[in-house]
């Protein structure tokens, strides 16, 4: 009797989940195959890419405050994330292209953009390639080694960090495995998809942890995900060349000094290689920033204003 109660909490949950990814996206023919995006909000327009195991539906998420704050997103699935296709041997370049086909479809000239986590690749990529369309770049825990301008990987599967760790353990993973360690080991889920001590998360008020529990369950279906976190690996684990010295938007990068994915030396690395870029860190708060989204996304909101 419990086994079918459990299987039936399991049933119901992931068929929610599956309901809110299925609906509020557009899907879009392109060269490198469909891409799927949303947009919300009305307001100067926000291109956000969302990082490991999201979609459009993480990228609005996390973009919630400016959307609230008078800004129009539009959040694309990255290549392989649910509705959109990953197309064979995807390079950081296809996905910056993809996303100028996308604004050249929806007839919008420029943007700012914000990259999260490994979203932040594509993010710099696009500065780099599409540079007169990028109006500012904001890039949050970004998901890079970084020494050179070519971000090199650091060796091979499953010895290449703590990131591509985590994207290949759920990749192995499956819908009813993901869904029993969200239930069932919920602080080895904080620290594994989170990248997040889960004493910080104990300490923080209730709306920081329902929103850092908000991202475990939203990463259900993990199904609709799996070509997206492979894809990914490739991005985290081959050396990815990006002239980043290239830049010249007005950038603001932000990391996190206790993040379990080590973004803070690839923060640093990126604000000092962009000229003019500014810089701001938290001593606590893992990769998923918890107990200072308000105030990151306050400096967010100042900063595209500014610009």
């Amino acid at each position: 009797m419990a086994v079918r109660g459990v299987w039936r909490r399991y049933t119901a949950d992931l068929a929610a989940q599956w309901k809110r990814v299925s609906a509020g996206s557009h899907v879009i023919a392109a060269p490198s195959g469909q891409i799927e995006y949303a947009t919300a909000g009305t307001g100067p327009r926000l291109l956000v890419l969302h990082g490991a195991g999201g979609g459009f539906d993480q990228a609005i998420s996390a973009a919630s405050r400016l959307i609230g704050g008078g800004f129009e997103v539009i959040a694309p699935s990255r290549f392989g994330y649910l509705r959109s296709a990953s197309p064979a041997h995807a390079a950081l370049a296809d996905q910056a292209d993809a996303y100028a086909f996308l604004l050249d479809t929806l007839r919008i000239q420029r943007v700012h953009v914000i990259g999260v986590s490994v979203g932040a690749l594509s993010a710099l990529q696009f500065a780099v390639r599409h540079q007169y369309r990028c109006r500012s770049l904001t890039v949050i825990v970004p998901a890079a080694s970084a020494a050179g301008t070519a971000m090199p990987a650091q060796g091979r599967l499953p010895e290449q960090g703590p990131l591509a760790g985590t994207i290949t353990e759920l990749v192995l993973g499956s819908d009813l495995l993901d869904w029993l360690g969200v239930t069932c080991a919920r602080n080895r889920m904080i620290r594994l998809v989170l990248g997040t001590d889960p004493a910080v998360l104990a300490d923080a008020d209730p709306g920081e942890r329902n929103r850092a529990y908000g991202v475990l369950r939203g990463i259900l279906p993990i199904s609709a995900r799996k070509q997206g976190f492979l894809t990914d690996t490739q991005f985290v684990t081959i050396p990815q060349s990006i002239a980043i010295d290239r830049i010249t938007a007005p950038t603001l990068v932000a990391s996190v000094e206790d993040d379990h994915y080590r973004t803070l030396e690839s923060a640093r690395f990126i604000a000092a290689a962009i000229p003019h870029a500014r810089l701001i860190t938290y001593r606590t708060g893992g990769h998923a920033w918890v107990g200072h989204d308000a105030e990151l996304f306050a400096e967010v909101d100042a900063f595209l204003k500014e610009n």
